[in-house]
């Protein structure tokens, strides 16, 4: 086996197209756009070049056939917050051989090492944690979009290779065919209605306004996490520009009181069920593709990818009452027969406890390991 650089468009290709041929078998995967795999690797679509450096790697066996591809990055806003100065790998697809899996591992920390590293994280993505990021180890369902599938021995590559727990992040299931406890309800209502609050959908024609709000809020809800550092602008434009084909107004909710911006939710519907259909191409044809699934398709999964609340506002309610604006829109939709609660670290007690208040269940778990180099 050898390990080569992705230093072409040839190699390039070979690191996006290797998951097409390791899942071909598989009928749960659904295989996420080149472009937005693309967009990761490229310095004038990602923002985390700014502050980071990425590096990839495929892995040919001895016939010079793929098997295996690696990536790994540094972020240095987050990389010296650690204990240990904390680098990345992810993007990790490999064959059924433990062998392989390790000479990948290697190549990523090696590289790591050599740049000053002393700990990876993985499987994690080069930019924010809303897409690619965390290996599946519970729930092997097909994925929503952004979400990372995988087979399930790429725990025990993993964990043989000395990976350790650094946390999970839990994706529960609400089913909109069920009615919502009704305290939950009640008390969500109850908050709607209190003096000085408001609750507005997101507006594309205000949407310097709402991404500015947005970066007030997250930078106020996450700063006592470990490793915060503060999202930036252009992130947010990046991001909503990604969701912007797929994006409902009516699914993404903001809660002011007295006109100060204190929490959001964002939603977006799984067009994965369209998408499975692409293989992943969004040329010519796989567009006429889309087009075709999008007037015969259904979609009836929504999936909430992120939520906050400004520290101040927490234990208010506030979080109950967006969910709660967010299911009265979803209501007249009768196709809409659920949503995922994304992506909830098992740190977050707090969006736990709403989770459970809404009656959703468990519906996947994703992990992010560490490594601790020697």
């Amino acid at each position: 086996m050898i390990v080569i650089e992705v230093n072409n468009l040839k190699t390039a290709t070979e690191f996006i197209d290797l998951p097409r041929k390791l899942y071909k078998n598989d009928p749960q995967w659904i295989c996420p756009l080149d472009n937005d795999v693309a967009s990761v690797f490229d310095p004038s679509r990602n923002f985390y070049y700014n502050h980071g450096v990425c590096n990839r790697w495929l892995l040919k066996d001895e016939a010079g056939n793929t098997i295996g591809r690696v990536a790994a990055f540094i972020n240095y806003d987050k990389s010296h917050k650690n204990p240990r100065p904390t680098g990345g790998m992810g993007f990790f697809e490999c064959i059924n051989d433990q062998n392989a899996a390790f000479l990948l591992f290697d190549t990523a920390r090696d590289w790591l090492k050599s740049k000053g590293m002393e700990a990876m994280d993985g499987p994690i993505n080069f930019g924010e944690n809303d897409k690619f990021w965390g290996l599946l180890i519970d729930g092997f369902k097909p994925p929503s979009l952004g979400m990372n599938y995988n087979p399930p021995w790429y725990r025990d590559f993993f964990e043989n290779y000395g990976f350790k727990k650094e946390y999970d992040q839990l994706t529960n299931f609400l089913d909109y065919t069920v009615p919502m406890p009704e305290r939950f309800t009640k008390i969500a209502e109850w908050v709607m209605k209190k003096p000085g609050y408001a609750f507005k959908h997101f507006d594309k024609k205000q949407f310097d306004k709402f991404a500015k709000d947005f970066a007030e809020i997250y930078n106020d809800a996450w700063s006592d996490f470990e490793n915060f550092s503060p999202i930036q602008i252009g992130t947010i434009r990046d991001s909503f520009r990604q969701m912007k084909p797929i994006m409902d107004e009516q699914f993404i909710w903001f809660a002011y009181y007295k006109d100060e911006p204190i929490a959001f939710v964002i939603c977006l519907p799984d067009v994965n069920q369209i998408l499975k259909h692409v293989n992943g191409k969004l040329n010519f044809i796989g567009k006429l593709k889309f087009l075709w699934y999008k007037r015969t398709t259904k979609i009836e999964r929504l999936r909430i990818i992120i939520m906050g609340c400004k520290k101040k506002y927490q234990n208010h309610g506030i979080e109950s009452a967006l969910i709660r604006c967010l299911q009265i829109a979803v209501e007249p939709r009768k196709e809409i027969k659920g949503g995922e609660l994304a992506w909830v670290g098992d740190f977050n007690e707090k969006m736990l406890a709403i989770h459970a208040a809404t009656g959703a269940k468990k519906d996947k778990v994703h992990r992010t390991y560490r490594y601790v180099f020697s």
